[in-house]
């Protein structure tokens, strides 16, 4: 009768520790869906026909991606080693490079220069 309550007492830990993994997986994905408050802003960029143009190995280029977080993946984003014609064409000559109303401008640009050429509102 002792073993039986030991073996009852071990599952109802295994079952307790399940449910405990279960929910802090859950509400890890849950915050990873969760929308970045720069969405709408990324959004509102490309919706205005601004694009970045950079490279996969320019240093600039990594840090106007992490201004930016998971919500860069809603920019027009164009690669000049994969677009070089493309990017040769737009008159890009360094990175990154953003091309904003038919003009560019070149390096790291900050949010608030980003908003005040498209007239996209920050949150």
């Amino acid at each position: 009768m002792v073993e039986v309550v030991v073996a009852e007492d071990k599952k109802m830990k295994y079952m307790y520790l399940l449910l405990v993994l279960s929910l802090v997986f859950i509400s890890g994905c849950a915050q990873s869906m969760a929308p970045s408050k720069d969405d709408g802003f990324a959004q509102c960029l490309t919706e205005s026909d601004a694009k970045m143009y950079g490279t996969e190995w320019c240093s600039f280029c990594k840090k106007q991606k992490a201004l930016f977080g998971d919500s860069f993946q809603y920019v027009d984003y164009i690669d000049c080693d994969k677009n070089n014609q493309e990017c040769t064409e737009s008159g890009i000559t360094g990175y990154p490079t953003w091309k904003i109303k038919g003009e560019n401008y070149p390096g790291v640009q900050s949010f608030e220069r980003l908003s005040s050429l498209t007239g996209c509102k920050l949150v």
